[in-house]
């Protein structure tokens, strides 16, 4: 769920810096949700059959069950914008992605053995980099594309 949050954060970001449309960034938001839990749920269904230990139910309950969890995970970040102004929703999202990126980061240090403040060190500097390189990529594109 790491990298949802990561791409989640970075699409909206970019969209909302590009330009400046609620409905823009909803609309990414929903198409990034249903082609990132889609590319997932295919990983599974791959990766489950490869083994060749699963029944077909099995191997499709896993399937569907990837797709609705990752889809519903980031389809949380249209909440704020259904509450708030365009501004606020992406401070918000942003926010509510670094806090869920940090709990993951931190429960997965530590299921490895790992020194949580480290592993969370490091996933929210990429993650800063990520918001910090899709705003300027917006902003870019905003100005050629306008």
């Amino acid at each position: 769920m790491t990298s949802a949050v990561i791409t989640t954060l970075g699409l909206m970001v970019g969209l909302h810096s590009g330009t400046k449309s609620k409905l823009v960034v909803i609309g990414g938001i929903l198409i990034i949700a249903i082609a990132d839990a889609l590319s997932d749920a295919l990983g599974i269904h791959m990766s489950e059959e490869s083994e060749n230990r699963h029944t077909t139910g099995e191997i499709w309950e896993a399937t569907v069950t990837t797709f609705f969890a990752k889809f519903i995970f980031a389809s949380t970040f249209i909440i704020p914008l259904l509450l708030f102004s365009l501004n606020t929703a992406i401070i918000v999202s942003v926010l509510y992605g670094l806090i869920l990126l940090s709990l993951f980061s931190f429960f997965m240090a530590r299921g490895q053995g790992e020194r949580p403040w480290k592993v969370i060190a490091e996933h929210l500097l990429i993650a800063v980099v990520v918001i910090v390189l899709t705003h300027y990529v917006g902003e870019w594109i905003g100005r050629f594309c306008s």
